[in-house]
């Protein structure tokens, strides 16, 4: 099986990679397109020049290494993606042929969480306009997509890992509670960066308090992302 796991970034996005990785059935790729998305777009991230060496700039390379490869003879293949990176020119026919799931979170989480590590996030940073245009579409292909949200696992971790195992036919493992700490020998070369609090753990963070207090001038952000979360949310499991 391969599953496309669909989310913006800080969305529980490197923790739900960790806990398929540890499946000893389970192949892992972390954010397959992030160097051609930086190729395409020319923004500049933090370690732009090691992730463009890091990995293809060519998404048509990519795209037919997510459709084809089976890595480690493994027999489930986990691609954790980022919504924002699916920019023009990128394929998408592959993802006929895999099982998409999409991992959500309230928007002022998500917001308060990378403007700590990078300031000034837009609504396309963030991804969640483009989360909801691919939902559509693997749905117009008559596909049922899963829908899933962070705020869920982090309250019940082994309810909602078993439910989702469930939704898409695969064998639920204890072995996705934990991990070891220290991160995944296939983590991409940008998580020095972004990893920090889950390297230092060895499973899901407790669950969540409050949704945060949004600073004025991020409130245009939140206010255009939240339609597209509340499609998704009613979508959930």
């Amino acid at each position: 099986m391969r599953i496309a796991m669909w989310s913006g970034p800080r969305n529980l996005s490197t923790a739900m990679m960790y806990a398929f990785g540890n499946r000893s059935d389970c192949a892992v790729v972390d954010e397959p397109f992030y160097a051609s998305y930086l190729a395409k777009t020319g923004l500049d991230h933090p370690m732009r020049d090691e992730i463009l060496e890091s990995q293809p700039q060519d998404p048509e390379v990519v795209s037919a290494y997510l459709s084809d490869a089976k890595p480690a003879d493994k027999p489930h293949f986990y691609q954790k993606h980022m919504t924002q990176h699916m920019i023009d020119g990128v394929p998408r026919d592959w993802m006929r042929h895999v099982t998409n799931v999409f991992l959500i979170r309230h928007p002022a989480r998500v917001i308060a969480s990378y403007a700590a590590k990078r300031e000034n996030p837009s609504l396309d940073d963030i991804g969640f306009r483009q989360q909801a245009e691919l939902f559509d579409l693997v749905t117009s292909w008559g596909q049922k997509p899963v829908v899933i949200d962070s705020h869920d696992i982090r309250d019940d971790p082994h309810g909602m890992l078993e439910k989702l195992c469930d939704a898409i036919d695969l064998p639920f493992s204890p072995e996705m509670l934990t991990w070891p700490k220290g991160g995944h020998k296939d983590d991409g070369v940008w998580a020095a960066h972004w990893y920090g609090a889950v390297w230092n753990s060895d499973g899901f963070a407790a669950p969540e308090g409050a949704v945060p207090e949004i600073p004025d001038e991020l409130q245009p952000v939140l206010d255009a992302a939240m339609p597209y979360y509340e499609q998704m949310k009613a979508q959930k499991i």
